[in-house]
C-alpha cells in the first residue's frame, strides 16, 4: 500500500501504532508527543494525526478524542515502517528444545511447534500438516474390530497415520486381513498415497484380480480407507486471543471460537497461503480465515524431506507485536524443516 508521507507522518504514525499495540487504548497528540520525545507541540501533532485521518490510516472512536489505527496503516506499518526485533540465541534455544522434546515424529513435532508459537506469541499458534494425499505410503495395516467391521490404518514415510473405519459384507478372519495387508503393501510401495489410490482402482478392473477372491476383497476394503481425506491441522491456545481486551465481547468471542471449530473449512481457506514463499502478513480482512474483523494472521512454508509442504504461523488480534511475531514465525518454520530432514 502506496501513501505518500513526509518523514515527520511517517514517525507519528509509527508512533500510533506502536502505543496502541503496547496499549489498546486510543492514542492522543500529548501522548505520542510526550512518550516518543518529539520535538513538535501537541497542536502540531495533532495536525498531523487528522491529515492521517482523512487518508484513512487513523480513526476516532466515538468516546475518545484519541485515534487508533486502520488496517491501512497496519498495512502500511507492516511494509514500511517496521522495526523487526531479532531473535536472541535464548530464544532461539529455547524453540529448539520446545519442538524437538516431543519425539522424532511428524505428528509430535508439529502438535508442539503449535503449542510453542502460541506461548511465545501469547496468541493462536497454528500447524497445517503437509498434503497427506501427497505423502509417500509406508504401510497400511487391518484390524478386525466386529462381525463386519475392519479398522484400517494408513501410514506415510513421513509418519502421519490416517485410521479409516470400513464396512464389510462379509466376517473377514484375522489371517486374511493379514495376507491382504500384506498383498496392498506390496502393491503400493514407493507411490504416494494419491498414486496407490489410483493404483488400487486401475487393479480393481484386472480380470485376473476379480477372479481372486482375497485380492478382489483386498481391494474393496483398501479403496475405501485410500480416501483423499483433509489434512490434519493443529490449532493451539484459542483462549488466549480472548484475553486480547477487543474480544472481550460475548458475540465476537462467539464468532471466533466457531470458526476454529470449522477445521475443515479453515484448512480450504489457509490452503491458499501454501503457494507462497517466505512469510506472509495478513490484515484484517486480507486473511483467508473466516473470523471476525480485527484479526491477523502471519504464515510461513516448512518443508519435509519428500518436497511435501507444511504451513505454520500465528493468528492474533490486528494490534500484535509484529515485530517480534514476524521472525519467530520466520525462524520456527525454518527450523521446523530442518527437523524433519534429521527424523
Amino acid at each position: 500500500m502506496n501513501f505518500d508521507l513526509s518523514a515527520r507522518s511517517r514517525q507519528i504514525l509509527e508512533a500510533i501504532v506502536e502505543d496502541y499495540i503496547a496499549t489498546a487504548e486510543p492514542v492522543g497528540s500529548s501522548a505520542v508527543a510526550r512518550r516518543h520525545a518529539l520535538t513538535l507541540s501537541s497542536a502540531t501533532v495533532r495536525n498531523v494525526m487528522s491529515h492521517l485521518e482523512e487518508m484513512g490510516l487513523l480513526t476516532s472512536p466515538h468516546t475518545s478524542a484519541g485515534r487508533i489505527p486502520t488496517e491501512k496503516a497496519y498495512r502500511f506499518y507492516v511494509d514500511s515502517l517496521v522495526g523487526l526485533r531479532q531473535i536472541s540465541r535464548e530464544e532461539k534455544n529455547n524453540i529448539i528444545r520446545r519442538c524437538r522434546q516431543s519425539g522424532a515424529g511428524l505428528p509430535e513435532i508439529l502438535k508442539e511447534t503449535s503449542r510453542t508459537l502460541s506461548s511465545l506469541s501469547n496468541y493462536v499458534g497454528i500447524v497445517v500438516a503437509p498434503s497427506f494425499t501427497s505423502d509417500i505410503f509406508r504401510q497400511i495395516e487391518f484390524i478386525r474390530i466386529g462381525t463386519h467391521r475392519v479398522l484400517a490404518i494408513l501410514v506415510s514415510t513421513n509418519g502421519l497415520v490416517q485410521n479409516r473405519l470400513v464396512e464389510t459384507n462379509e466376517d473377514i478372519p484375522e489371517n486374511d486381513l493379514l495376507r491382504m495387508s500384506n498383498y496392498l503393501n506390496e502393491l503400493m510401495q514407493g507411490l504416494t498415497i494419491s498414486q496407490a489410490r489410483a493404483r488400487i482402482l486401475a487393479e480393481m478392473k484386472n480380470e485376473k484380480v476379480q477372479y481372486d477372491s482375497m485380492m478382489s476383497r483386498a481391494l474393496q476394503i483398501s479403496e475405501q480407507a485410500v480416501t483423499t481425506g483433509g489434512d490434519e491441522i493443529f490449532l493451539e491456545g484459542q483462549a488466549r486471543i480472548l484475553d486480547q481486551p477487543e474480544f472481550s465481547d460475548a458475540a465476537r468471542m462467539k464468532d471466533i471460537f466457531r470458526a476454529f471449530e470449522q477445521k475443515g473449512q479453515m484448512l480450504q481457506l489457509l490452503s491458499r497461503c501454501m503457494n507462497a514463499d517466505g512469510v506472509q502478513i495478513y490484515i484484517g480482512s486480507e486473511t483467508p480465515v473466516s473470523l471476525s474483523a480485527g484479526v491477523s494472521l502471519i504464515t510461513s512454508r516448512f518443508i519435509t524431506p519428500n518436497k511435501t509442504v507444511g504451513l505454520l504461523g500465528v493468528i492474533g488480534p490486528t494490534r500484535m507485536g509484529y515485530s517480534t511475531v514476524i521472525p519467530m514465525v520466520d525462524y520456527t518454520a525454518r527450523l521446523v524443516s530442518r527437523l524433519l530432514s534429521e527424523t
